[in-house]
């Protein structure tokens, strides 16, 4: 896990989208498409609109997201809304993006369907950015989700799981941890003093399951790096 804190969070946005477009074209040069994962929240929504405005081959760019809440894509709960809404536009309209929520009911009954679309996506993934709550989830796997016992289950041989937190409304969908692990790279954007706060203590020793922050932190697969600005 490699550190890198900014003096403000735009400088943190603008280099942030500038190493993941250079990920996506590097990946793009090697095997002809990209992949990018991308989580939700009002955190990324400046990070969104810098990368929507960079010049790349989009066309060739599949993005999709670390969780989803199982609501309509209209609403404003939704993750594909925002995604849609701010990074979705301008030069990176081209690029084709996978929505988790399908027309099941519930996120359990969808599951199937979610796993077959994301089985379609290049894998590796080129880049995964997750984001960090104050308990320690990233994605949903939250800390009292019974879904993360096996969500976090290396070899549960699932790409995305139901998960149905009790600190948080909605049931969601998540990628596993082996889904989040499928990854060249690993991006955690993260701002403000309550998050470092939240990271230090990620860092500290402790069970993974109380943080699930931790299962990503403390793996040495896949680089890490994370992104903090006051």
């Amino acid at each position: 896990m490699e550190l890198r804190t900014f003096p403000d969070r735009q400088t943190l946005v603008n280099e942030l989208a500038e190493h993941i477009a250079a990920a996506l074209n590097t990946d793009i040069a090697e095997r002809g498409r990209a992949s990018l994962v991308v989580s939700g929240g009002s955190t990324p929504v400046p990070l969104f609109e810098r990368l929507s405005t960079r010049e790349l081959p989009w066309q060739k760019v599949v993005i999709t997201l670390a969780d989803e809440r199982w609501v309509e894509p209209t609403s404003s709960d939704s993750n594909e809304a925002l995604v849609r809404r701010h990074l979705l536009q301008h030069r990176a309209i081209d690029a084709i993006f996978v929505g988790l929520k399908n027309a099941a009911a519930t996120a359990e009954e969808g599951e199937a369907k979610c796993e077959d679309r994301l089985n379609d996506i290049p894998q590796p993934f080129t880049v995964v950015i997750l984001g960090m709550g104050n308990d320690g989830h990233t994605a949903s796997l939250f800390p009292c989700a019974v879904a993360q016992f096996h969500a976090t289950d290396m070899h549960c041989g699932k790409l995305c799981t139901e998960v149905s937190p009790q600190t948080a409304p909605h049931e969601r969908m998540s990628l596993t941890l082996p889904a989040i692990l499928s990854a060249k790279e690993i991006l955690l954007h993260i701002t403000g003093p309550d998050k470092k706060a939240v990271l230090e203590k990620a860092l500290a020793d402790g069970p993974a399951e109380t943080m699930p922050i931790r299962f990503i932190l403390r793996q040495q697969a896949v680089p890490v790096l994370v992104y903090w600005a006051a």
